[in-house]
């Protein structure tokens, strides 16, 4: 029996008794005093047990929030150990920058965007900012209503960082051979309108929502809409000189730093648990906490799966196993359970991700016959598994209709494509995107920075 149950039943179980058997004004009044102590004991428990929730569900979001902000560390690792030794500061410059920039343009803009709920858009001219809305300094349990069920400020933060993981999934795909400033112009634009656009479509209740498309935590929304965000980019920016020689021949171009890369794999494997637990977005009540421990365990189940069907099928292909494709294996696993952690069993879970990475080693051989150069193999990771992941929705959740799930992959994909499309171009046309052939043969990290990360080493 829970304490408000008790606390109930005790005080009728003393106080009746008393009106019951009163047999003058003194015992009735000492009844009425008996009751009223009762109702503001039940008071006192039901104001505990709200706020306590309010605790739980916000510390929820702010520790699934740090746990995806250390993803930015995962994406940074291993895309600087996939590039060449010349171009490795140039990565790192992106990534810390393509976050700052990000939590700037979320802040700014996105946020209001993706939740029209909150929205700051008043006939037509921008109305109350974010920072109006963040709770009051010492938020106490007589204010915890007006907020539901956990605090503004760490609904921000939480979906911030998957914002922002939209962003580094393009840095990858686009190295070696993009300039700086213009690709930090397409990530302000990125995470400011158009990643929050698509994503008000479900998260914020828009009309995917009330389609019926389902997405738990962004196989979709995040991954796939940041891998048609590359892809774009990867086609217009074109190869980089010298992957591509003459009747089809891929001139693999091996990176600089493999230890940096599995660094960052397990990095954001770890953040991945933050990225679909945290998603449960409730952590108030026993079953809440029980669907965040279930979505972690079917969430690594399915990094394992990914990896292991990598190695295996890598083996099968290429007589060796290939690590590189082992490392997205394990991602495109995490990916394709992101649009359903909850439901699956474990079994489900297992090859849920093992799909995903299977999709991984057939892809990026795909690419290289397309000419498309993605240098992490973001896109075989992020878009392709995400639709997988986004398609066994309907496997394992009675709601969603393949239907639906169909109608979503495409809005998104269509948008996504679209939007990003005609950002880089009109980048292209004005700034220019890509470095000239000096910079690309010398490297990114001596041209466009004069820094670089292996000064002691030779820059091939």
């Amino acid at each position: 029996m829970n304490l408000k149950k008790l606390m109930s039943f005790g005080a009728a179980a003393s106080v009746l008794p008393l009106v019951a058997f009163a047999q003058d004004a003194e015992d009735a009044e000492e009844a009425v005093e008996a009751v009223m102590d009762a109702a503001e004991a039940m008071a006192a428990v039901t104001a505990l047990n709200v706020e306590m929730t309010f605790i739980f569900n916000t510390l929820l979001f702010i520790i699934g929030g740090f746990l995806v902000f250390f993803m930015a560390a995962g994406f940074c690792m291993l895309e600087a150990g996939l590039v060449r030794s010349k171009n490795t500061t140039m990565q790192l410059m992106k990534n810390i920058s393509l976050f700052s920039l990000a939590a700037i343009a979320y802040f700014v803009v996105g946020f209001m965007i993706m939740y029209p709920g909150d929205a700051w858009i008043i006939d037509g001219w921008l109305g109350v900012p974010l920072w109006t809305t963040l709770e009051p300094v010492g938020v106490t349990i007589d204010e915890v209503d007006d907020y539901e069920y956990a605090s503004v400020a760490s609904d921000f933060f939480f979906q911030l960082m998957f914002c922002a993981a939209t962003a580094s999934i393009v840095s990858g795909a686009v190295a070696e051979r993009i300039k700086l400033w213009p690709f930090l112009v397409f990530v302000i634009i990125l995470t400011g309108l158009i990643y929050p656009i698509q994503a008000s479509w479900s998260w914020g209740e828009g009309w995917l929502d009330e389609f019926g498309f389902l997405d738990f935590a962004g196989s979709s929304i995040v991954h796939s809409a940041g891998g048609w965000a590359a892809l774009t980019g990867i086609i217009i920016l074109g190869a980089r000189a010298g992957k591509y020689g003459p009747g089809g021949k891929v001139n693999p171009i091996p990176g600089s730093n493999l230890a940096l890369s599995t660094l960052g794999v397990f990095i954001l494997w770890l953040g991945w648990f933050g990225f679909n637990g945290g998603s449960e977005l409730a952590m108030g009540g026993a079953d809440a906490v029980a669907n965040v421990s279930r979505i972690m365990a079917n969430t690594n189940a399915a990094a394992a799966a990914g990896a292991v069907a990598a190695l295996i099928l890598s083996q099968a292909m290429y007589r060796k196993p290939d690590l590189t494709l082992v490392l997205n294996g394990a991602l495109a696993g995490l990916v394709s359970i992101t649009a359903e952690p909850l439901e699956p069993n474990l079994w489900m879970a297992t090859i849920i991700g093992a799909v995903g990475g299977i999709i991984v080693v057939i892809t990026v051989p795909l690419m290289d016959k397309l000419k498309w150069d993605d240098v992490v193999g973001a896109v075989p990771v992020h878009l392709f598994a995400g639709i997988w992941g986004t398609l066994a929705v309907v496997l394992t959740n009675d709601e969603a209709t393949i239907i639906g799930q169909v109608v979503g992959i495409l809005a998104i994909g269509v948008f996504m494509a679209g939007a990003s499309a005609i950002v880089w171009l009109i980048i292209k046309a004005t700034m220019g995107l890509r470095v000239d052939d000096e910079a690309e043969s010398s490297g990114l990290d001596k041209v466009e920075l004069g820094m670089e990360a292996y000064p002691e080493f030779s820059k091939t």
